[in-house]
């Protein structure tokens, strides 16, 4: 008998693979962000679940809450009378449906035997992730990386401003 521990996280494994092969399959870009928004989504779950309660809500509040809605953003500001746009599917769905067979069939195999164990039996006390280890490991290991990429990100954010304000250039000799 599988534990509601492990249910949980089978179904929301099953939920985040069944939505990334749609991204893969779909063709308009809105629908490809929403598949995209529910792959996050159950991440979140399964980070929850797995007592990453931090990474969980970093998840939902980062790449759900400000990314996803920056890309809704853009997909909005598209022009609707492209071709693509009008295409049911992609040409990706028979290997993103095939894949996501592959997976679940390696899946199975693999899984068989520890959903027997139980993979939900750590207690709460027991969880091996919380936010004064994390922040320990954050500020003593990684601060440093961390702020490269913020760094990297704004030198992005200016070189893309810097592209879209300069003058078009002829090479018409």
């Amino acid at each position: 008998m599988l534990s509601l521990h492990t249910l949980v996280i089978v179904l929301f494994s099953l939920l985040a693979l069944g939505s990334a092969t749609l991204m893969l399959t779909q063709t308009h870009p809105m629908r490809v962000a929403l598949a995209l928004i529910a792959t996050m989504l159950s991440l979140a779950a399964l980070y929850a679940a797995l007592y990453m309660h931090v990474v969980a809500i970093f998840q939902v509040l980062i790449y759900v809450g400000a990314v996803m809605v920056f890309m809704v953003y853009a997909i909005m500001l598209l022009d609707r009378q492209d071709r693509v746009l009008r295409l049911p599917l992609s040409k990706m769905k028979w290997p993103g449906i095939l894949g996501f067979v592959a997976v679940l069939l390696v899946l199975s195999v693999h899984l068989q035997p520890s959903l027997h164990e139980g993979l939900g039996t750590l207690s709460s006390e027991e969880h091996p992730f919380a936010l004064a280890q994390f922040a320990q490991v954050f500020l003593n290991d990684y601060w440093l990386y961390f702020e490269l990429a913020s760094v990297l990100l704004v030198v992005a954010v200016v070189a893309v401003v810097a592209v879209l304000k300069a003058p078009a250039v002829s090479h018409d000799g």
